[in-house]
């Protein structure tokens, strides 16, 4: 068994949002935030870490993906609000 993790990048409080799926929390943050990957993230200078959740599997992740970017914008936004009010950058958390 292995972590998969559903997360929601933006660049500011109210932003541009990106939903995505991983199973490297860690380096997929860094990937956006320095722009390794070329793409909509990058384009949009999608660099903070928003929003993580913890999934036991990579299955179990997609599906949540799935149904996050079905979601209207005013849901996601709530989604981020309900743990993170002030947006802020959760990537230093990720090595705490």
């Amino acid at each position: 068994m292995t972590d998969a993790w559903l997360y929601i990048m933006s660049n500011r409080k109210n932003g541009t949002l990106y939903v995505g799926v991983t199973n490297n929390i860690a380096r997929r943050a860094w990937e956006h935030r320095t722009g390794a990957v070329k793409g909509f993230t990058s384009r949009y200078k999608l660099t903070r870490l928003v929003y993580v959740e913890r999934h036991d599997t990579i299955e179990a992740a997609i599906q949540r993906e799935t149904t996050v970017k079905s979601w209207p914008r005013a849901w996601k936004v709530r989604l981020i609000n309900s743990v993170n009010a002030d947006w802020n950058d959760l990537y230093e958390t990720l090595h705490a």
